[in-house]
């Protein structure tokens, strides 16, 4: 099978539903991600949408978020998700390589992720592709 991974630069709506089925896998949360989420993502200079497709399949997503700070310019892996169907393949790598050549073009940078630790399968690909893991306290407030 045929992968492709693309940068979403141009709203369609046909993405809607395969965002949100890989959203399901990819946390309990509930999350309802709307058109508009997508224009607002895609129109965002910070966020940078990639989806993966197998053929005429959505099989997997990460979103790369920029931005710059007075420590220096900060690139984000966020949203890793690959369709339980398609795991197993090495699509995970494909997309995780793909987002770090693309953020060659903001270096210098630094690229951080984070991960759940019970998430081994994607803690091993992060190792594998050249993260290190860094001994620090996330932190979060919903607001």
């Amino acid at each position: 099978m045929e992968y492709h991974i693309q940068l979403i630069e141009q709203f369609d709506a046909r993405l809607i539903c395969p965002i949100n089925q890989l959203l399901g896998q990819l946390t309990s949360r509930q999350i309802e991600f709307s058109a508009d989420d997508l224009q607002r993502l895609i129109e965002s200079d910070s966020s940078h949408l990639f989806i993966l497709s197998a053929g005429d399949t959505i099989a997997g997503m990460l979103t790369l978020g920029v931005y710059l700070s007075p420590t220096g310019r900060k690139v984000w892996i966020e949203d890793v998700v690959v369709d339980s169907h398609f795991r197993g393949q090495g699509l995970g790598h494909r997309l995780v390589g793909y987002a770090v050549e693309y953020a060659r073009r903001f270096s210098p940078c630094k690229i951080a992720l984070t991960s759940n630790p019970l998430r081994i399968e994607a803690n091993k690909l992060y190792r594998s592709e050249g993260f290190e893991q860094r001994c620090t306290n996330v932190y979060k407030m919903d607001i």
